[in-house]
């Protein structure tokens, strides 16, 4: 009842003309963010922090949130429309792009909007119910907790490659070892920059992601001789009622997995979607089309990143530690205002508190509002011929990549991996895997060194804390278990090839 009493106390707030109005221009802000490649919450938020001087607290705090969180409702459509992602819609791209392919884009896009719905209610029920007590989740895990973790999400590699699991597995490390480069935050030293000053700070993850991506999709497009029309001027917008149960399952469970990610800082709508898409991969129905263009693909994938968006908030109001840059922002932002995050903020400032978690449903609606009746005007970028379509998607790309550092060689890295990704295209090699190598490769190489200073060397620490035990037991038993399933397929495929010849034999 508390609960609901400080909810109706957050809404009295959230629905003042006032700040509807800036709830409303940062979801819209948020959204076309989105929807350009490259750009992303982070530069819009930096860029737009100073006008938060003179803007009245309360509507300054909902406008940038909604810039965060309406941004990942944008950034689904480029990926499912013309296969150019953000950091927190690379998974988007396996189904959504192809759904798109097979004439299915209106639906794709439908159920991206209702899912991301789907996800950012449930995990604004959690961030009202449990914000004071689950931030305390985090201070439970420790580095070598985190680095068991981040060793879950490798092993899930199968779930995530559309190819054969070797071929996943070797992208992975690739990816890996992209993540490598730059400067090794614990010596200082340049590693594998190969005395480029430009790679001193590392690859940018929206130069590997726009290049594998976007720019290989459109070489690949302009390297076939066949007339690239996905969109065939029907829209099957709404979906059927078979179709619609499938998303629903599909939605919850990426609503809980992004949920409970969001909270745990490192974790956030980037490692989400992997997280959903390998679970639904694994437990749906409709595990086999998965891959193929499947709505699971996208319902979890979307669900999980919008609930991990408004939940990571939670550790920033909780215990005024931000889980990622984002973040930070949205902390700096509290500060200028004069409110220092924590857990005295909800006694503190009860109104701006309530008032944020309230003005995030009432964001929630402005974007499914906004969102899913232009999936219309959306597709009616395919109805412009791709002679004059792809050099415009070229420049925004171009656009996307300098704005993150203002530097000319983050565009020459990204047409480099759009010429990689091209390869990887011809070879019919997965490029999601090097993406989820790339992100957890440096997030388990600094947890893991951390780690072995607090045991001074022992890996013992990986089985005897509880959380980070518990994790390598799962990890060992899928290790087994994938390890049996493999040994097995041979044998099952001869078997089936004797059957089949024994058959041919006795017919003849």
């Amino acid at each position: 009842m508390e609960v609901l009493n400080n909810l109706a106390f957050g809404f009295s707030h959230a629905l003042t003309l006032q700040n509807l109005m800036f709830c409303a221009i940062g979801c819209t802000v948020g959204t076309l963010v989105g929807l350009l490649p490259g750009l992303g919450p982070l530069a819009t938020i930096s860029l737009l922090l100073p006008l938060t001087y003179s803007i009245p607290t309360g509507g300054a705090l909902i406008m940038l949130a909604g810039i965060y969180y309406g941004a990942q409702y944008g950034d689904s459509v480029s990926a499912i429309t013309m296969k150019i992602p953000h950091a927190s819609s690379i998974v988007a791209c396996i189904d959504g792009y192809q759904m798109t392919l097979n004439g299915k884009c209106g639906l794709a896009l439908f159920t991206a909007g209702v899912s991301s719905f789907i996800g950012g209610t449930v995990a604004i029920i959690v961030l009202a119910w449990l914000a004071p007590t689950l931030g305390e989740v985090a201070f439970l895990f420790g580095p070598s907790d985190y680095c068991m973790l981040m060793m879950v999400g490798f092993v899930c590699v199968s779930f995530v490659t559309t190819g054969s699991l070797l071929n996943g597995l070797a992208m992975c490390l690739i990816g890996v070892l992209l993540g490598l480069i730059g400067t090794d935050v614990t010596s200082g030293v340049q590693r594998f920059t190969m005395d480029l000053p430009f790679l001193a700070d590392g690859v940018g993850l929206v130069s590997i992601a726009l290049g594998c991506f976007g720019i290989a999709e459109i070489t690949k497009n302009l390297d076939s001789k066949n007339e690239r029309t996905p969109f065939n001027g029907k829209i099957n917008l709404i979906p059927t009622w078979p179709e619609f149960k499938r998303i629903i399952p599909s939605a919850l469970r990426g609503s809980v997995i992004g949920s409970v990610l969001g909270i745990l800082p490192g974790g956030g709508p980037v490692i989400a979607q992997f997280a959903a898409y390998a679970v639904d991969k694994k437990v749906s129905k409709y595990r086999d089309e998965i891959g193929k263009g499947a709505i699971e693909g996208v319902a979890g994938q979307a669900a999980a990143d919008e609930a991990a968006a408004r939940t990571s908030f939670i550790p920033l109001m909780s215990i005024g530690i931000p889980e990622n840059a984002v973040m930070a922002l949205m902390m700096a932002a509290f500060i200028i205002k004069g409110i220092q995050p924590g857990p005295n903020m909800i006694a503190n400032h009860p109104d701006l508190f309530w008032g944020l978690v309230a003005s995030m449903w009432v964001g929630n609606c402005f974007l499914i509002t906004l969102n899913v009746p232009l999936v219309r005007y959306w597709l009616s970028v395919f109805k412009i011929p791709y002679a004059v379509l792809f050099p415009s998607i070229l420049f925004f790309c171009c656009i996307g990549t300098f704005s993150v550092n203002n530097n000319l060689d983050d565009v020459f890295i990204t047409a480099a991996f759009g010429l990689l990704g091209y390869l990887f295209m011809r070879l019919d090699l997965d490029a999601a895997p090097l993406m989820l190598g790339f992100i957890l490769g440096p997030m388990l190489e600094e947890n893991f060194r951390r780690a072995m200073l607090l045991s001074r060397g022992s890996f013992s620490i990986f089985v005897t804390r509880p959380i980070s035990g518990t994790l390598t037991a799962l990890i060992a038993i899928f290790v087994v278990w994938q390890v049996v399933a493999f040994l097995r397929q041979p044998k099952a495929k001869s078997a089936s090839e004797g059957l089949q010849k024994a058959v041919g034999v006795g017919e003849g």
